[in-house]
């Protein structure tokens, strides 16, 4: 069991004016109203520190907190691959089904808290980017803030080349093709918000490149180079292009979520199974001005033919 966690949240000005319930049931929908009226009246949610009624009415600038107790996170491959280590940058094979951050039911089993366990030190090593829980591949920390700001920076200016593998449904895909959909931030009830294809989106690019067919399988494997990096941007515009992750429960033909079905557990974004791997990034040193090219292979089942029988 881990130790537990407080929740803060500062009430901005779209939230001004919401109820002390409203505001949990609408942003933080893994819970119910019953669930977070309970935590209200218990005294684990306060407001400004203290413990205030379900109704009351909030006002901009005002502190929330909700203390979570102690529970049992579960279970996650906690094992990592070093691909690459300086005094200042690592690079990690992250596992499939290991979150990289701590969100959810996920507090210490996380790919922050194992790489911090085996790297300690006066500055712990700090992610510089993340990939979905599912998604298996490259993670780079930084080691340093000369690294972390240098690095930081890289990926604002999309000074990166970042190469991910994907296996998706679907056939007769031109063998280079463009995906431009803009991704942003929708109404999605299992959590509130759900980033999907919108046109209300940010400008997001992505470039696919077809490597094998299988008529048999119905599937088509792929080398994706995004230019942009939105969240679950991959999953995103391969299904905005009508053909969805392999094993992706949650995005759906159009780079929607896929209907909700009674009596049925709703996708979320952490759910594991498809297939998709972050599997090259280059990048220039922060410090030597070293250009570095890190590689993790990918598993099997994404590999082509050809790699498999090499």
């Amino acid at each position: 069991m881990n130790t537990g966690f407080t929740y803060t949240d500062i009430i901005d000005a779209e939230a001004e004016g919401e109820t002390l319930l409203g505001y949990y049931v609408s942003r933080y929908a893994h819970s119910d109203e019953v669930e977070w009226r309970g935590r209200i009246e218990a005294g684990v949610v306060r407001v400004d520190g203290v413990v205030s009624d379900s109704d009351m009415v909030l006002r901009r600038g005002q502190k929330l907190t909700y203390e979570r107790e102690g529970w049992v996170e579960p279970e996650v491959p906690r094992t990592f691959e070093v691909l690459y280590e300086d005094e200042q940058v690592i690079a990690v094979n992250k596992p499939s089904g290991l979150p990289v951050l701590p969100g959810g039911h996920h507090l210490q089993n996380t790919l922050l808290a194992v790489v911090r366990e085996r790297y300690g030190g006066d500055v712990p090593p700090s992610p510089l980017h993340r990939l979905g829980r599912g998604t298996s591949g490259i993670v780079l920390f930084a080691r340093d803030t000369q690294a972390l700001r240098g690095l930081s920076e890289a990926f604002q200016e999309r000074a990166l080349t970042k190469i991910y593998r994907a296996l998706v449904t679907g056939t007769g895909l031109e063998r280079t093709f463009s995906v431009n959909t803009p991704i942003g931030e929708i109404t999605y009830a299992p959590t509130g918000r759900l980033f999907a294809a919108t046109p209300q989106g940010k400008p997001s690019a992505s470039e696919c490149t077809v490597l094998h067919t299988s008529e048999e399988d119905n599937h088509t494997l792929l080398d994706v180079s995004i230019i942009t990096g939105r969240p679950h941007q991959i999953r995103i515009h391969t299904a905005a292009a009508g053909h969805p992750l392999v094993g992706d429960q949650l995005y759906d033909v159009g780079g929607i979520p896929k209907p909700l079905l009674d009596g049925e557990r709703p996708p979320l974004p952490g759910d594991v199974g498809y297939h998709l791997h972050a599997r090259l990034i280059a990048f220039t040193h922060p410090t030597t001005g070293r250009e570095l090219v890190i590689e993790a292979d990918p598993p099997d089942i994404l590999k082509t033919p050809q790699e498999l029988s090499a």
